[in-house]
């Protein structure tokens, strides 16, 4: 089990190394743009007030902490947190002017934060790439305060059979364009099977119950191609 899960690690940890100069650029292009509106329905779904703050795990290049800072103003204090050195460098210089948005280079199975800390934890299409999902549910729970909110987002099955079938012929396409604008198909390989092999949206729910949360719900984006999935610590 740990060789597998540092294997799982490493692998993960390579693709975003490689990936992490034309990220922002490929999820447009793969996603068509629409990643960009699926990330704002989340914020939309969190609905922020002032005051209250943000742990956003798996952060990448920060647009969650970024929309979220926005959402607020600028004055939420924020933690984006990411495990590959080359995307927390790259998402740091990113968000440099925001000055209410701190990084820290961990994982989301050992963070680097107290009890109870956070209103809010999100993690948006990380949490298909973490090693060990239910120590990374664990603390989720741990860092948020009673009350606090655990909201991902996330691939997931789509529930239209003819929508189905044209998304799994686009998928093949997309390690070929990886290839053309990254330099290499190996991570979009990943990207693909790691979609395929990934929970249903009842079963990511059961997990995330299963693991503390209660009154867990999940809305489907796009026919189910994305997924949002809330929880509450009580």
């Amino acid at each position: 089990m740990k060789s597998t899960i540092e294997d799982k690690t490493k692998l993960v940890n390579s693709v975003f190394s490689r990936v992490y100069k034309k990220y922002d650029l490929m999820n447009d292009i793969m996603s068509l743009g629409v990643h960009r509106i699926w990330k704002s329905k989340l914020i939309d779904w969190i609905n922020p007030q002032l005051n209250q703050n943000l742990i956003d795990v798996a952060s990448g290049t920060g647009d969650i902490a970024k929309l979220f800072s926005k959402k607020n103003n600028n004055l939420s204090q924020i933690s984006c947190v990411e495990p590959n050195d080359e995307m927390y460098f790259a998402g740091k210089s990113n968000l440099e002017n925001f000055k209410n948005i701190k990084w820290y280079k961990a994982k989301a199975e050992k963070l680097p934060f107290k009890n109870d800390t956070y209103d809010f934890y999100t993690i948006s299409y990380g949490i298909r790439n973490v090693s060990d999902i239910n120590l990374s549910l664990k603390e989720a729970l741990r860092v948020l305060k009673p009350g606090g909110r655990f909201m991902c987002l996330e691939f997931s099955k789509i529930d239209n059979e003819m929508i189905n079938l044209i998304y799994q012929k686009y998928s093949k396409i997309i390690p070929f364009v990886g290839k053309y604008i990254v330099g290499s198909s190996k991570p979009y390989d990943y990207l693909i099977k790691s979609i395929n092999e990934f929970y249903s949206q009842n079963e990511l729910a059961n997990l995330i119950k299963n693991n503390g949360f209660s009154n867990v719900e999940y809305r489907n984006l796009s026919n189910g191609i994305s997924a949002i999935h809330s929880g509450w610590k009580i």
